[in-house]
């Protein structure tokens, strides 16, 4: 076992430490160029139309979601126990000027998941009755390589819907019986309960979950870290100028003395922000390609809202915690890495609000894995359609799959298991970083055709896959009444 782990370990190294943390910002900064800088221009009048559209409640046909019900399962995955536990850690390791970094990846990440989201809508197609998309889809039809596109899809489901799921579970488990001390099978049955209970409903409960229960839960942890802040509001600006100092002398601000180099600095912010909000990971696009909208680009603005959301708002807030209430401690020692820099973020809080503090990030990292659950699901259940082509036993048996991993997660030892989630996320990437790459041309053409259609004054877009796949229906059943059978469906 111990030889096992040592592989799935250097694994991750060679992946996190050198292939992907070029790839994914490579690969941003590349579209950002190519996309001509959409990140000032774009994504607050996209906020703008989502708020509109969210008080319109304009109702949305059967087997599709509504730009803000995609964009609020996108967070649901993007937001889970990496936005606490992950940055304390990038922090912790990188000092302060992490966080700086950070940032950075998840402006240039802006574009990439633009991409991604562009590219879902574009390709996805319709499979009895709801639309389906990501990139084993934009992999098939785009590149046109079946085998990578069927590799994407595995490695998806292995990485979200199994392992991932597990350890999101584990986290829920060590975090209500710490804070409450229930045992962990009562957790493990309450926890089955509400998962199956919104999986059995299928797409269009899941949607109804994510779009209620994501903005509270961002809210709730948002404004629980701003007041945090308030009540230290004597050393923020301290703490942004460690920020920004330690992002180019951490030696300034004791970095000699802790060993941090810039080397260190720079690693761990732009690793922990490409990790938390997904962008290139091709895990959100599931979502955004089964959006309403009348043009790819306009899910693509509101894709960029969703780590502006992960990375500015809710891993910045857990940063300026641990530095104005004085918890960070740069002193983590590597082998206790995630739970001391869980007990620092804790008692970030803690110094905030007393005791309640504990049951506050408790509470908080219970929604976060909760909803990180079913937004992984639903990715992992877009692959498992493309595998076995939709079939209604197979997804009624992934699901039972589901709740079964997640029982198991919560009595299982999480470290080896968030090891295997981040190997099989980071080989998954893989193919997803290739096919941006080469349908970067087809990015900028669908954005190019975007603002062509509002000069014109008519957002239009043919959804070409998506009516091939109807039409191709449509051309079966009328060949099956011509030949008196119905095997055709």
């Amino acid at each position: 076992m111990d030889f096992v782990k040592e592989i799935v370990g250097f694994v991750n190294t060679i992946l996190w430490d050198y292939i992907l943390i070029f790839g994914l910002i490579g690969i941003g900064v590349y579209m950002t160029i190519k996309l001509r800088f959409p990140q000032f221009t774009r994504v607050f009048p996209a906020l703008k139309k989502m708020i509109l559209d969210v008080v319109k409640k304009e109702p949305v046909e059967e087997g599709k979601m509504t730009p803000f019900q995609a964009l609020s399962t996108a967070v649901a995955a993007q937001v889970g126990t990496g936005n606490i536990v992950g940055v304390a850690t990038a922090i912790a390791a990188g000092g302060p000027g992490a966080a700086f970094w950070m940032l950075v990846s998840a402006f240039f990440g802006m574009t990439t998941i633009f991409s991604e989201s562009v590219l879902a809508q574009k390709y996805r197609e319709l499979k009895n009755g709801e639309l389906v998309g990501g990139p084993a889809y934009y992999i098939r039809n785009g590149i046109k390589s079946k085998k990578l596109a069927m590799f994407f899809a595995i490695t998806c489901i292995l990485a979200l819907g199994i392992v991932g799921i597990m350890v999101q579970s584990n986290s829920i488990a060590v975090s209500v019986s710490n804070a409450f001390g229930v045992p962990n099978f009562l957790i493990s049955i309450g926890l089955a309960i509400i998962v199956a209970l919104i999986l059995v409903g299928g797409m269009g409960r899941i949607a109804a979950f994510a779009e209620k229960i994501v903005p509270f839960m961002a809210g709730f942890y948002i404004v629980g870290s701003l007041l945090v802040v308030l009540i230290n509001i004597g050393n923020f600006l301290p703490a942004i100028k460690s920020i920004f100092l330690g992002a180019f002398k951490p030696s300034a601000i004791g970095g000699g003395v802790l060993g941090i180099t810039i080397q260190q600095t720079i690693r761990f912010g732009l690793a922990r922000g490409l990790f938390t909000n997904e962008a290139g990971m091709g895990s959100t696009p599931h979502s955004h390609a089964v959006a309403d909208v009348g043009h790819p680009a306009e899910q693509g603005f509101t894709a960029m809202i969703g780590v502006f959301i992960s990375t500015f708002l809710i891993c910045l807030s857990t940063v300026m915690v641990n530095l104005t209430s004085g918890a960070y401690n740069p002193n983590i020692s590597a082998a206790e890495m995630s739970q001391s820099a869980t007990i620092m973020t804790q008692s970030g809080f803690v110094i905030g609000f007393g005791t309640f503090g504990g049951i506050f990030l408790s509470i908080c990292l219970t929604f976060f894995s909760l909803t990180t659950i079913v937004g992984w699901y639903f990715f992992a259940e877009s692959n498992v359609k493309y595998v076995f082509n939709s079939h209604p036993i197979t997804i009624a048996g992934f699901k039972a799959l589901v709740v079964v991993a997640l029982i198991l997660g919560t009595m299982i030892d999480a470290g080896f298991a968030w090891e295997l989630a981040d190997m099989f996320m980071g080989i998954m990437a893989l193919p997803n970083i290739i096919a941006l790459f080469l349908l970067s041309k087809e990015v900028v053409t669908m954005l190019n055709d975007y603002d062509t259609c509002v000069k014109k004054g008519r957002i239009y877009w043919d959804y070409q896959y998506q009516n091939i796949a109807s039409e191709t229906a449509n051309r079966g059943r009328k060949l099956g009444r011509e030949l008196g059978t119905t095997t055709i469906k």
